[in-house]
């Protein structure tokens, strides 16, 4: 086994970590799946700047040579790529039994619920940038508010880690919440791979039956990608 898995790009905000991404994927070895774990478009209907159509060719090209698989996110929901190329869209991914690849959203009930109170969240954080504030991901200052942020990462892990456990999964990862955790629950792993709108940004690395959570320090730095790699040095906040 010998894959990739990073999710939550936003590609087409302004907040997505273009370059970072670009040099990382320049690291990522020609033998390895690479799987796109959702909502990796902002926008569907959007038109995307030349810079960010640039980094969907370069996913198109990459299928032409190894295994591409998209997972729809919420985001992506209604995006019909122009050129896909060889890449394979699918609602969830597996590898064998070991591995259920899911974006989140499947398992988020938070949020459906809590739609008034998202649409009146997201016109404050408007309201903040335009009067000054550090512009940031909505998702990012989503993180303040720290009761709702935890009840609503917690749902996602939970639920999550209930359906891996019901159908013979031995861990389950995700993305959705934009925030990169690894937990032990009910002897099930749970993993999720944060998002590429602020720093750091992390990626799941499978190689030599191992499953890795890695954050990515520095991606001009990285070495090309080997099966011995060591996890970075990390700590996840509760």
């Amino acid at each position: 086994m010998n894959a990739i898995i990073v999710s939550d790009l936003h590609i087409g905000s302004k907040y997505f970590l273009y370059q970072d991404f670009d040099l990382f994927l320049n690291k990522i070895p020609q033998d390895a799946e690479f799987i796109l774990n959702g909502d990796i478009i902002e926008n569907p209907y959007a038109k995307l700047e030349k810079a960010d159509q640039r980094i969907l060719e370069r996913i198109e090209q990459m299928s032409f040579r190894q295994k591409v698989v998209w997972v729809r996110g919420n985001h992506d929901n209604g995006y019909i790529p122009q050129n896909l190329g060889n890449i394979q869209i699918k609602q969830h991914h597996t590898l064998q039994k070991r591995l259920f690849i899911t974006h989140g959203d499947f398992f988020d009930v938070v949020m459906p619920q809590s739609r008034a109170f998202i649409k009146t969240f997201k016109m404050m954080h408007d309201l903040r940038v335009k009067l000054g504030a550090r512009p940031v991901h909505v998702a990012e200052y989503a993180k303040k508010w720290k009761r709702f942020y935890r009840y609503l990462r917690k749902n996602v892990m939970l639920n999550a880690v209930n359906y891996a456990r019901e159908n013979g999964f031995k861990a389950v990862t995700c993305g959705h919440t934009h925030y990169a955790e690894e937990q032990f629950i009910n002897g099930i792993r749970y993993l999720n791979t944060g998002a590429w709108t602020e720093l750091p940004v992390y990626y799941v690395r499978i190689a030599d039956n191992d499953i890795k959570l890695k954050k990515l320090v520095n991606p001009s730095n990285l070495p090309k990608f080997a099966r011995s790699d060591k996890p970075a040095a990390s700590s996840f906040p509760n």
